[in-house]
């Protein structure tokens, strides 16, 4: 081959990197927030992409923060304790013994998975709880149901940041891991927050540039289940009119991203975490891909 035609076939990846190049000025330095979940978090191919991706934006000088859930690893690791794992309206109730294996699956089994994949990359990645440093502090949630508050164990409400560890993390060009556990200070209990929820609070209080949600989805459709067409981009009044219609798993996906961008974080995204390297996608490409939501007054 004469090196004409290979420079020529190398041209398109110039082209590439030269497309992220406004990106790259406009994110540099600045803190995002990324909620790992869903699919990704059980496929092996997807996992690796993710964690390279994120060690990408660490290297593109982004400041990035893991938050993440473990909704199929708690229930099978529950099923391996004979524990029954019982819903009321869409959430898992939390009995003090399914908690201590919640607590454990979370930080001991998914957070060293994914803390293990950011390092094979460098000495990059920190796990913690929401439990460390008081970084969440949360309380018993009791949920209405029909009229009545119901009991639902062990699953906590936000009451309460403190983000001096993470920020002296990032200070230091780590890549922290943060498992959506928190202790209340009323009762000393711990509790299992969504995750969803911990990293939308968590950038609103980090005063993150971007939150992204990593979703089994397209992103937020147009007009589900009758059109596949998904929504691009819409502002947080958009958003708030379609709440009510959503899918009950979409819900706290779309309410995380809504709080995000009323409390001072720029874009909220929701993206296919089933696609391959779907964050370097979103964050360094002209098309993007998924559905982001914008504060009010940005326009369509």
């Amino acid at each position: 081959m004469s090196n004409t035609a290979r420079k020529h076939t190398a041209l398109p990846k110039a082209e590439i990197l030269i497309e992220a190049l406004p990106w790259l000025t406009r994110h540099h330095g600045k803190t995002v927030v990324i909620k790992f979940g869903g699919n990704a978090m059980i496929d092996d191919d997807l996992k690796a992409a993710f964690a390279q991706d994120v060690v990408f934006l660490r290297h593109a000088g982004l400041k990035p923060v893991v938050v993440h859930g473990g909704g199929p690893q708690i229930s099978a690791a529950l099923d391996r304790h004979g524990i029954v794992s019982e819903f009321k309206a869409g959430l898992r109730v939390t009995t003090e013994d399914a908690m201590d294996v919640v607590r454990m699956v979370l930080a001991g089994q998914v957070q060293r998975e994914l803390v293990g994949l950011l390092n094979q990359h460098g000495p990059f990645a920190v796990g913690m709880t929401g439990e460390d440093a008081h970084t969440i502090t949360a309380t018993k949630h009791q949920p209405v149901i029909g009229g009545e508050t119901v009991d639902i164990g062990r699953v906590g409400e936000i009451t309460a940041l403190d983000t001096g560890a993470i920020e002296a993390l990032l200070e230091d060009g780590r890549i922290p891991v943060i498992s959506s556990i928190a202790r209340s200070q009323d009762d000393g209990h711990v509790y299992n927050v969504n995750a969803d929820t911990a990293a939308a609070a968590l950038a609103a209080a980090l005063g993150a540039e971007t939150l992204m949600v990593l979703t089994d989805v397209e992103g937020l459709y147009e007009d589900w289940p009758h059109s596949d067409e998904v929504i691009s981009r819409l502002t947080a009044s958009q958003l708030e009119k379609l709440l009510p219609d959503l899918s009950s798993g979409m819900v706290p996906k779309m309410e995380g991203c809504l709080h995000a961008v009323r409390n001072g974080v720029t874009t909220a995204r929701v993206i296919d975490g089933r696609v391959q390297h779907s964050i370097l996608l979103e964050i360094f490409t002209d098309e993007g891909i998924g559905t982001m939501v914008v504060p009010d007054g940005q326009g369509e």
